[in-house]
């Protein structure tokens, strides 16, 4: 393999001899022998490649280069090679090429001459795939905390789920709220503008919608955790024949009729029980905050803009969530003297803030715009979305023609267990079986390696309390 003058990884490795450099180099990392996936940022002529080929030859390696720079080599078999640092087709490249594995079992290697010679571009394509992993992790901590949850409440909920939720598509803008402090300033337009827009709430924002007067279309949850269910509560008393939008993992008050647009995460297993019970759904992967569901979701329901408003991504000062919030009661409640109310929401504040959550979703946002041509924006000044407001000529909307109810031809209790036997009969099936197992382990065995069937079995069975 030579190096051409034009080349300008030709100016990045030894020019005596860069196959022991890269020896070196390799030998100075300290692997760990349990290293299951290396990310090479870019490796110039990739010396170091075959090395770790040699050492680690059960291990993938992915490569990334700043740009093409034509490189002859058959270092690396496998087609994980990427030549740009376009946000868009990084994100989507590292999506497909990197595994479901732990995170330390994932290596980012960097190739530092590269960082003197392309600066800004070496910076950039790196903090994008460390970007990507903190991503990766968050989503993968958050299904081994709360993935028996999720499981339970799915067939919990197939026992309310008695009516569905069809749409026809319509171009009326649309009104997304969250409960952001922010939501606070854009309430007065919201509640002069809710005839001629699409209203699409966040459960956690319905309390203040009511308390100025605004009438949600649709209520979106999806949140699996227990304190959801306060914010259902709240649906449940203010907003109780307004319809919801849910993924059937999300926490879900047992009382509730409203009809339901699913939606569905897109998973093997939801997928393969939906289709038995011939259940309809909208398919949207799961994002890790309602925010990005409801904007996806809004997508399929109107060609129109779409609104933020609530989704502020920060805190305002120890203000975490706007007046009047459903937990409110409850913070006011256990407060006293040795626990004062402000003591409480600055301790809330501060893990907002620390748990790293909101700039996780901000950077998502960020890479999702360009995307987006020009579609959403903020109620109110933002930090990643434009500032604008729905046009003030729209048609005034009529619910009826936008949505419509279907019931649910299964009897509830049918549904969960015609659901419990397709998930059973696909887990055995050749042709599903590995799907449903990935899937399903990660959800219910976390960090439990080669889980078989009959294992995966016996604790779905567990789980679901259904005996043999």
């Amino acid at each position: 393999m030579g190096q051409s003058a034009e080349n300008p990884c030709s100016q990045l490795h030894s020019r005596y001899n860069p196959q022991a450099e890269a020896v070196r180099f390799i030998d100075s990392l300290q692997l760990k022998e349990t290293i299951e996936c290396f990310i090479l940022i870019e490796p110039g002529l990739g010396y170091i490649i075959p090395v770790l080929q040699e050492r680690f030859k059960n291990s993938k390696i992915i490569v990334l280069h700043v740009k093409n720079h034509q490189i002859k080599h058959n270092f690396v078999p496998q087609k994980a090679i990427l030549h740009t640092t376009e946000r868009q087709n990084v994100k989507k490249f590292l999506e497909t090429e990197v595994p479901e594995i732990e995170i330390d079992k994932i290596r980012i290697i960097e190739w530092r001459p590269s960082l003197n010679y392309f600066k800004e571009k070496y910076i950039s394509l790196l903090s994008q795939v460390v970007e990507f992993l903190k991503q990766m992790d968050a989503g993968k901590r958050t299904t081994a905390a709360y993935g028996k949850r999720w499981f339970k409440n799915f067939y919990k909920n197939l026992l309310i789920t008695n009516r569905t939720l069809l749409y026809r598509q319509t171009s009326l803008p649309v009104i997304v709220t969250g409960s952001g402090p922010n939501l606070e300033h854009a309430l007065p337009l919201i509640a002069k503008m809710q005839k001629n827009c699409l209203i699409i709430a966040a459960s956690s924002s319905i309390m203040a919608l009511n308390a100025n007067g605004i009438t949600a279309d649709l209520i979106i949850t999806t949140d699996g955790g227990n304190w959801a269910l306060f914010h259902g509560a709240t649906c449940q008393r203010m907003a109780k024949e307004t319809a919801f939008a849910v993924n059937l993992c999300a926490a879900l008050p047992s009382s509730t009729t409203a009809p339901f647009l699913i939606i569905n995460d897109g998973s093997f297993w939801q997928s393969i029980i939906f289709n038995e019970l011939k259940i309809p759904s909208v398919i949207i992967p799961q994002r890790g905050t309602v925010t990005a569901t409801a904007v996806e979701l809004v997508m399929l329901l109107s060609s129109g803009n779409i609104f933020l408003a609530g989704f502020d991504f920060s805190n305002n000062d120890i203000r975490t969530h706007v007046k009047p919030y459903s937990f409110d009661n409850l913070f006011f409640g256990k407060a006293n003297r040795f626990l004062p109310f402000y003591t409480t929401s600055f301790t809330r504040s501060t893990l907002l803030r620390e748990g790293g959550s909101l700039n996780i979703y901000e950077t998502w946002f960020k890479d999702k715009i360009s995307l987006w041509q020009n579609r959403v924006f903020s109620l109110t000044e933002h930090k990643v979305f434009k500032n604008a407001i729905p046009d003030k000529q729209s048609n005034i909307k009529n619910i009826n023609e936008i949505f419509s109810t279907v019931n649910i031809k299964n009897n509830p209790a049918d549904s969960q267990k015609k659901g419990f036997n397709a998930l059973l009969s696909a887990l055995y099936n050749q042709e599903y079986s590995e799907n449903i197992r990935s899937e399903l382990s990660q959800m219910l065995c976390p960090g439990e390696k080669e889980i078989t069937k009959q294992e995966l079995e016996a604790v779905i069975r567990r789980e679901l309390a259904i005996s043999n």
